[in-house]
């Protein structure tokens, strides 16, 4: 969604750096998931994958959130 609403404001280096910004947190979500998955579904011990997903999650929200802060507030 913010995504679209970024897409739909005026072309500028602010739009251009929050654009690229959610893009490059949307493929945190996506490592995190894969890494937890991978993690479900092997028969050998998997902290270490189940630990780096957990820390690229929690990346990926902090990161969602400095992004959603700096967007709602114009700060840029």
């Amino acid at each position: 969604m913010a995504i679209s609403i970024v897409k739909g404001m005026d072309p500028d280096l602010t739009s251009y750096l929050i654009d690229k910004a959610l893009a490059i947190d949307s493929v945190l979500f996506l490592v995190s998931a894969l890494l937890s998955f991978s993690s479900i579904r092997l028969q050998k011990s998997t902290e270490n994958l189940e630990r780096w997903a957990e820390v690229i999650f929690l990346l990926g929200l902090a990161s969602m959130t400095l992004i959603t802060l700096i967007f709602s507030f114009e700060i840029v």
